[in-house]
């Protein structure tokens, strides 16, 4: 049995509370900046509440299917996240091979007349940080908590219709290797959830090994198997609420005194490659790499939201 790394996505604890009223998207918001090459004709959700460059909506660029969908690219800012290298040696962070995947499969949609909202459009966290949530150059568990948690209060702002988390595994040797989807069996909507993250790892699977990279289907998994434990819980305060929380934090339930932000759609995360394996490592380095796992999560994605088929009309004989 693979082991596989306790994941960043849901070791955060602490409360984020949001505005009392959920404040309509756009309405208050400001031109979204340019960052890490994204197009800079987005809408601020809200400027109060998320860094620069985060939580920004995107309006379709063809048509209009009145349909809004979430996308997260995970880690970020102080947050490298997972970390790797290439067959040639060169180090990969997980947090810049996750963002220009989440820029090409928004230009994808938005083509394809879906508004989106990117978590993040640059190498930045999404919430704006406060007291406690970093340590020097780095991020506390409250603060990797605030963060995680802000994704998911950005969604929620924008009414989105699905959650789609952008990540990379990583694993304790080089020989870990594999696609991963995830998603939360405790929601009232786990079935669609379950049917999304099959349709994701699906598509993106089929795609990239439509290249020849042979790259493991490590299956369509509950984020039970996924949860983190940072720290001694014997110690108390965060790293116990964290370990007793069996879930990714971006797709799990409310948990009082913990989390009380859920995400209020269905939704999955992808895991396509591990960075640690040095050929899926440069895979998620290389252009190519990136643009075809986001054609393959704008596929799912479309294929989620497709009409089901038109029945036909029904004759009768006289």
């Amino acid at each position: 049995m693979r082991a596989r790394r306790r994941r960043a996505l849901t070791y955060c604890a602490v409360l984020l509370v949001v505005v009392a009223g959920v404040v309509a998207w756009g309405v208050r918001g400001r031109p979204g900046r340019r960052a890490g090459g994204a197009t800079n004709d987005g809408v601020a959700i809200d400027p109060s509440e998320f860094a620069a460059g985060a939580c920004i909506s995107f309006a379709p660029t063809v048509g209009d299917r009145h349909v809004t969908v979430f996308l997260d690219a995970g880690h970020g800012g102080l947050d490298p996240g997972g970390v790797g290298t290439t067959d040639s040696g060169q180090q990969i962070d997980e947090s810049t091979v996750n963002l220009p995947i989440e820029l090409a499969a928004m230009a994808i949609l938005r083509s394809h007349g879906f508004t989106v909202v990117a978590s993040r459009t640059g190498n930045t966290t999404v919430v704006n940080l406060g007291p406690g949530d970093t340590d020097g150059q780095l991020l506390t568990l409250q603060g990797s908590h605030d963060d995680v948690a802000a994704r998911d209060a950005c969604a929620n702002m924008a009414h989105a219709e699905l959650l789609v988390g952008i990540y990379m595994d990583a694993g304790g040797t080089p020989q870990n290797a594999g696609s991963v989807s995830t998603y939360d069996t405790d929601r009232p909507f786990s079935s669609s959830s379950l049917a999304f993250a099959t349709l994701l790892q699906d598509d993106v699977l089929t795609a990239m090994n439509a290249q020849g990279w042979g790259i493991p289907d490590d299956g369509v998994v509950s984020d039970a198997t996924e949860g983190s434990a940072v720290g001694n819980p014997d110690d108390g305060g965060i790293a116990a609420e964290a370990a007793d929380y069996n879930h990714l934090l971006l797709l799990g339930p409310a948990d009082p005194g913990y989390f009380s932000t859920p995400s209020q759609m269905p939704g999955a995360v992808i895991e396509p490659l591990y960075i640690t394996d040095p050929f899926e490592g440069s895979i998620a380095l290389s252009s190519q790499g990136q643009a075809v796992i986001a054609e393959g999560i704008a596929k799912a994605i479309e294929h989620y939201f497709a009409p089901p088929p038109a029945k036909s009309p029904s004759t009768t004989t006289s």
